[in-house]
């Protein structure tokens, strides 16, 4: 069996440069929902720099803003091209293009609710200014949206959009000259590029390009199979609602698919976490539910168990965020070696060979990040083991339980579930024969 390694997707904090040009950044107080935050603050000066504007024309700049904002949310739900197009600058061919294309993209994933609000003002960016003057006004734009059967709950994204007055009204002038400000992995969507077809199987959503629609169908074939096995295995509440992204663009979302040096580094597929009120890549709020993002490369191969792993990470994500790497992962791979050997005709036995001569004899202590980042192979193949250890201990039900305890206490809950110290369950794990 290949065993592919995966790397937990986490969500890194994003740094704030700006090449070539100090580009001012302001926040708005009290423009959208708790957590939103600044980008960075500029010094405060002595007085008004020439043509800046007053608080109260800001406030009125911004609140006609955020009517357009809202009539092109308006615009999306009811299928309203000609009034979302309305919203921008018709100057702008490559613009206009670009968001008729994300208008028929959006239209296609059945929002439930969404809205659009500004939450920060870049005051200066020079490229924009020096396209359109210095009235240009430059904002990080929240997208809160929840896709019908998929969401349980309202989740955002950011945008950067630059906006212009054309006959006395505000329009869009440019959707990508801040996005270097933006969240790394949150702003690229799959509606963001070429046109998508969007699959539905039950509560499995998979989107992929329009011109790979059979790709999608396979993918969502293969997707609600995984399902079903991690239901089978994990033993809480899972309705099984999952969006898969397989589109053939590197920046969907994220744009790190390799790590670390040697073979086998390769990520196949992550499971990207969604928070309530994530602002620029840091979790804030509650986590709401994932996406999982498969690799382009291997977006044509993609195989049960490794969605499996993945769907795993997804059932659990909404639990809390405490729960350590070993558990996290070894959780996942215990599931997807249990999907594995649910056919009579597959097995482990190679990966459990391996992990008990090669991996085991070097266990000294429950793997830890440093362990993931050295040595993926042992930290995910002694994960695994350790999990299975523990089900063998307790049986998938208490299992169940330990893990949701983790996930939102952390490790020192261990021996409560258990009865065992760490010590005592990686000796245990170590005498384990599985």
């Amino acid at each position: 069996m290949n065993h592919q390694k995966r790397l937990y997707a986490g969500v890194a904090a994003l740094a704030l440069t700006a090449s070539g040009a100090v580009v001012a950044v302001r926040a708005l107080h009290g423009d959208g929902p708790a957590g939103s935050s600044a980008v960075a603050a500029t010094p405060s000066t002595a007085g008004r720099t020439p043509g800046e504007l007053r608080a109260a024309e800001k406030a009125a700049r911004k609140k006609a803003v955020d009517a357009v904002l809202a009539r092109r949310a308006v615009a999306v739900q009811k299928g309203d091209l000609k009034g979302f197009l309305a919203t921008v600058d018709p100057k702008q061919a490559a613009l206009v293009a670009r968001q008729r294309l994300l208008f028929t993209n959006l239209r296609k994933f059945g929002f439930g609710t969404l809205q659009y609000f500004t939450v920060d003002t870049f005051e200066q960016v020079p490229t924009m200014v020096e396209k359109f003057g210095a009235a240009a006004y430059s904002t990080r734009v929240m997208m809160r949206y929840q896709i019908a059967g998929l969401d349980p709950r309202p989740v955002q994204t950011d945008l950067g959009y630059t906006f212009v007055r054309r006959n006395a009204a505000w329009v869009l002038a440019d959707d990508t000259a801040t996005d270097e400000f933006l969240s790394e992995a949150g702003h690229r969507q799959a509606w963001d590029f070429d046109e998508v077809q969007v699959v539905r199987r039950d509560k499995v959503v998979v989107v992929v390009d329009k011109r790979e629609a059979s790709l999608g169908a396979k993918v969502a074939k293969v997707a609600d199979q995984a399902v079903t096995s991690v239901r089978r295995h994990w033993k809480r509440p899972w309705n099984g609602a999952v969006l898969v992204v397989a589109m053939p663009q590197e920046r969907v979302m994220s744009t790190l698919w390799t790590a670390g040096s040697g073979d086998g580094w390769t990520i196949a597929a992550k499971a990207v976490t969604l928070f309530e009120g994530e602002q620029l890549g840091k979790p804030v709020g509650r986590p709401i539910g994932s996406r999982i993002v498969v690799n382009p490369a291997l977006r044509k191969k993609l195989e049960k168990d490794l969605l499996v792993h993945e769907m795993t990470h997804v059932a659990t994500a909404t639990l809390g965020l405490n729960a350590p790497i070993w558990a996290v992962e070894g959780l996942a791979e215990y599931v997807r070696c249990r999907s594995i050997e649910d056919d009579p005709h597959w097995s482990v036995d190679p990966y459990r060979k391996r992990v008990r001569t090669k991996y085991l004899p070097k266990l000294t202590a429950l793997p830890g990040e440093r362990v993931f980042a050295d040595d993926a192979d042992q930290a995910y193949g002694t994960s695994w083991w350790i999990v299975e250890y523990l089900a063998d201990k307790l049986g998938e039900k208490k299992l169940a339980t330990l893990y949701t305890d983790l996930a939102q206490h952390g490790e020192s809950v261990l021996k409560k579930n258990t009865g065992l110290t760490t010590a005592q369950i990686v000796a245990g794990a170590k005498k384990f024969k599985g």
